[in-house]
């Protein structure tokens, strides 16, 4: 099978120079802001933020999903494409990579908010769905008499 992955902006492009253009345009600040990783945050720098992204996998996928959809803003691939890894995304030939988007510090803030009242509204239903009742009996321990205990022969 032979697939084209020649539309995608992230085909032929180097880690670095993704990072140095996304750097250069937006800063270290607002990457951290947006995307939460903490070598944009503490000590940036291209150099070592490489070296950490080749060797994390979830965050360098976080950081092409940024470039494809921030930076080049490119429309949210389909759910079966967006299920891939970034890299790996057929993106159709009709799309063409844009402007990049314009972030501030204000709309990252906001959107974190809406993750975290997101998250606390899923802890909120899965702590509705699992009754106490049946966590306590996951973790009960049954009572173990000194005949079964595999360590009475060792304490007498």
């Amino acid at each position: 099978m032979d697939i084209d992955y020649s539309n995608n902006p992230l085909h032929g492009l180097g880690l670095k120079q993704m990072l140095t253009e996304i750097v250069d345009y937006y800063g270290f600040e607002i990457l951290y802001a947006y995307l939460n990783i903490n070598c944009f945050k503490s000590n940036p720098g291209i150099e070592s933020s490489v070296k950490f992204l080749k060797k994390t996998d979830w965050a360098r996928q976080k950081v092409e999903a940024f470039y494809l959809y921030k930076f080049k803003s490119l429309p949210r691939a389909s759910d079966e494409q967006f299920e891939l890894p970034p890299r790996d995304r057929i993106i159709p030939p009709d799309q063409t990579p844009g402007e990049p988007a314009e972030l501030s510090l204000e709309d990252a803030e906001r959107l974190r908010e809406k993750r975290a009242r997101k998250a606390a509204e899923h802890d909120a239903g899965t702590a509705r769905r699992s009754s106490p009742e049946k966590r306590k009996s996951n973790y009960a321990q049954p009572a173990v008499s000194s005949d079964t205990d595999p360590w009475a022969k060792w304490r007498k």
